[in-house]
């Protein structure tokens, strides 16, 4: 995979509130979703993703695995209540023909289902969807997004990576008991998290959070992932492992401000912003990607994510 070179822009450390979510869930988008891209192909390629696949993405962010699904003839149904942020950019990618409020988003009901007009270009360096995408967005659980479903899911992923944060695994145990009676028996479930910390070089990088966060021993800084961090989740939710899989997933960027975006983009240094102030942690953050910082400027972190598949029963 090559370098993500994106534009340099102002930075929004000095933004306020103190973590504008807007700003990030646009960097997340525009800098950070794309280094996930090989995880998200070698898992479709993998289950043979196509116009037989029923696909929940649970923690869908704002939309590109969706998307790449999608784009392979998947009907695809996203989900994610944690960041409305991003799921609005997640609207603006699988239903650019829908009408918008004053706030960018869409009006009406907590799911909205359709396709739209094909995007020409990509506004911001954001795909858009072809025009007969098959695609539904909700903000709130499993239950919201049954109402005009019939069939059941065949697959359900979660590719926001597990075992990033302390306890992050507990909520999404909840998540997985609410949507699991919508999928089909022996649908394919996909959960994502970090490879060995040997493996990841972004993991020296992310140190700067648990460091940062340690004063207010926070519960939601960052940790190193753990072996069967997966294996937990799934044998929690009552699914039958049945595969696993490594993915190279290099991080690049076209400056180390971009990579600064990106990564605090992750939302795994809000801890440390909330212990410090933003203006530290961009500053040891910097410093700590100096390391990785090639000759041209670029910043390039080779790293490899683990995925589990897992089948209900």
């Amino acid at each position: 995979m090559t370098p993500t070179l994106v534009r340099q822009h102002a930075s929004h450390a000095d933004s306020t509130p103190r973590v504008d979510r807007c700003a990030r869930a646009r960097d997340w988008s525009e800098i950070q979703e794309r280094m996930l891209v090989p995880l998200y192909e070698a898992v479709y390629e993998r289950l043979e993703v196509g116009p037989a696949t029923r696909l929940l993405g649970l923690r869908c962010g704002s939309g590109l695995a969706l998307l790449l699904a999608a784009g392979r003839g998947a009907a695809v149904t996203g989900l994610d209540s944690a960041c409305p942020e991003r799921l609005a950019l997640a609207r603006e990618r699988l239903l650019p023909g829908a009408p918008r409020d004053a706030d960018g988003g869409v009006p009406g009901a907590r799911g909205t289902d359709g396709g739209g007009p094909e995007g020409h270009g990509s506004r911001g360096g954001r795909s858009r969807a072809p025009a007969s995408v098959a695609a539904r967005l909700v903000d709130g659980s499993p239950g919201d997004a049954a109402g005009a479903e019939t069939a059941a899911y065949t697959l359900v992923t979660v590719f926001e990576p597990i075992g990033c944060l302390a306890g992050d695994s507990e909520g999404l145990g909840e998540l997985l008991a609410d949507a699991l009676p919508r999928a089909a028996r022996g649908a394919a479930v996909v959960l994502a998290g970090w490879g060995p910390p040997e493996r990841c070089t972004t993991s020296s990088v992310l140190r700067v959070a648990t460091k940062l966060a340690d004063p207010l021993r926070s519960a939601r800084s960052w940790r190193p992932a753990r072996r069967d961090d997966l294996e937990e989740v799934a044998q929690r939710a009552g699914l039958k492992p049945d595969g696993s899989g490594r993915v190279a997933c290099p991080f690049g960027y076209a400056d180390v401000d971009s990579a600064v975006r990106g990564l605090l983009s992750t939302e795994l240094f809000d801890a440390a912003i909330a212990a410090t102030d933003a203006k530290q942690v961009d500053k040891e953050l910097a410093e700590a990607l100096h390391p990785h910082r090639r000759p041209d400027g670029t910043v390039w972190m080779p790293n490899v994510f683990r995925y589990l598949i897992a089948r209900v029963r």
